[in-house]
């Protein structure tokens, strides 16, 4: 790597955090704050989401690459950048490099979705597919780094990085001076360290949440122990909080000024971004909406008035069609059961008739004749139906149920 190994930086500060915001200016835009009616009635006090998701680029990352790049010597510029990254990081590297005339390679994994990678290409940064997973990306990607004398930008952990995402800090004072409560989610650390070192040092009374997925929380057991520590598995869709090890130099900023780290579900993820879509009309990737997950599954437990950071937009349209499809199943939106009746003529329409009475909407429909546990005169149906929330799902089984048919769920 191109930069000191950790211990060995200076301290950040707020002045770092404004040098960096002043370098921003023109480059990275001022995102708004929109309300949110729901999370505010359900908090008991004023919700408001902060739309990194609007950034260029669809994510904070713009920041943090345009800071560090803007802040090599000419000589390290001229060598050009390299990094590896899925998608964000990658994206706010390649306009970064663009915008200051900078070479750019970047490394993406053979599987990144196709239009993050085509993203990353029109930014200008030459695209190298290597490795399946990001770990392997990112051993290539130093590799380069190594073979060629390019500068490797880390997405996290550098003080570079930390001190222009701590320029969303800066913003949100700015937009909300009475907020009291910032929730942010945490992967690698960088955008939390970053907001912390801003917020703290004005208002020190703010308290700052980070939110990880429940499937790749590195930070809880790094608190912990009081040093950076590796998990294994990461199972989570949340590919942008998706880190297997805290950053050295973020770990320590969170440490001492992250008020708690929380974890989310994946059903929470899956509907915190159905609310981000149906309430907020907002498009937001499942880390973007993590601290929403987090603000859903413990709302009394907030003090507000909150910012709630949404801290990307990019997401797979394929994904997002999964995802969604999860979180309707998960808020009682879909049910899916299975009933016998008598095969024989009408049976279906009567069927039918008692769904249209309960108000449940049939997605689709399958008759079994053939399985063996059936009687000669009964058929099988399995139902997928939409519905109005839980209690609905109840009303609908209820009324099979009270027609005289077997649900067996």
């Amino acid at each position: 790597m191109n930069f000191p190994p950790p211990g060995r930086f200076p301290p950040l500060i707020l002045d770092d955090v404004r040098g960096a915001q002043k370098m921003l200016s023109g480059v990275s835009r001022v995102t708004p704050l929109e309300g949110s009616r729901h999370l505010s009635a359900l908090v008991g006090a004023p919700v408001q989401f902060k739309c990194e998701n609007l950034q260029r680029t669809g994510s904070f990352k713009l920041r943090g690459a345009y800071v560090r790049i803007a802040g090599l010597p000419p000589v390290e510029r001229a060598a050009g950048v390299v990094a590896a990254s899925a998608g964000n990081h990658a994206q706010g590297v390649a306009l970064a490099s663009a915008l200051l005339g900078v070479r750019a390679t970047v490394f993406m994994p053979v599987g990144a979705p196709l239009p993050k990678v085509a993203a990353t290409r029109e930014y200008g940064a030459r695209v190298r597919l290597h490795g399946q997973v990001v770990d392997e990306t990112l051993a290539a990607a130093q590799e380069y780094a190594h073979e060629t004398g390019a500068v490797f930008i880390h997405p996290f952990d550098h003080p570079d990085i930390i001190a222009g995402q701590g320029t969303v800090g800066l913003e949100i004072l700015d937009q909300c001076p009475e907020v009291r409560t910032i929730v942010v989610g945490i992967g690698g650390g960088g955008l939390a360290a970053g907001i912390a070192v801003a917020v703290k040092a004005i208002r020190p009374d703010v308290r700052i949440i980070g939110v990880q997925a429940a499937g790749a929380a590195c930070y809880p057991p790094s608190l912990a122990a009081g040093h950076p520590v590796s998990i294994g598995s990461l199972q989570t869709m949340a590919d942008g909080i998706k880190v297997g090890r805290p950053g050295d130099v973020p770990f320590g900023l969170v440490q001492e000024l992250v008020d708690e780290v929380r974890t989310v579900s994946e059903d929470e993820l899956a509907g915190a971004l159905l609310l981000c879509l149906e309430r907020a009309k907002m498009v937001v990737e499942p880390a973007g909406a993590s601290p929403v997950a987090a603000l859903l599954s413990d709302p009394k437990s907030f003090r507000g008035p909150v910012v709630a950071l949404l801290s990307g937009g990019n997401v797979d349209p394929l994904l997002t069609q999964r995802i969604l499809t999860h979180g309707m199943s998960a808020a009682g939106r879909y049910l899916s059961l299975r009933l016998r009746l008598t095969d024989r003529p009408g049976a279906l329409a009567t069927m039918l008739g008692v769904l249209s009475v309960a108000d449940a909407n049939v997605l689709d429909i399958s008759h079994v004749r053939t399985d063996p546990r059936l009687g000669l005169t009964e058929a099988e149906v399995e139902l997928q139906l939409e519905t109005k929330g839980p209690e609905h799902c109840e009303e609908v089984a209820a009324a099979l149920r009270g027609a005289g048919y077997l649900v067996m769920g």
